[in-house]
């Protein structure tokens, strides 16, 4: 089910999403919405992750198993 949330942004900011939402050839209103889902689906995987890694043991056993560091195809996100 949608939900309907207002946010207030600066008349810069709102140029930039003006101009992003023109490049990609969408409303601001729908590429707004879309940007603020993907933050929040970011936020929560981050959050998830954090609280996965705290868990006693998780750490170790990840490193056990995938190894201690990122591999040679990682890459900074």
């Amino acid at each position: 089910m949608a939900r309907e949330i207002r946010i207030e942004i600066d008349d810069e900011q709102y140029a930039q999403l003006e101009r992003e939402a023109h490049e990609r050839h969408e409303d601001p209103t729908v590429y707004a919405g879309r940007v603020l889902a993907q933050e929040l689906d970011k936020a929560r995987f981050l959050e998830g992750s954090a609280l996965f890694v705290r868990t006693p043991g998780v750490r170790e056993e990840f490193a056990r198993r995938f190894g201690p560091g990122p591999g040679t195809t990682a890459s900074a996100a």
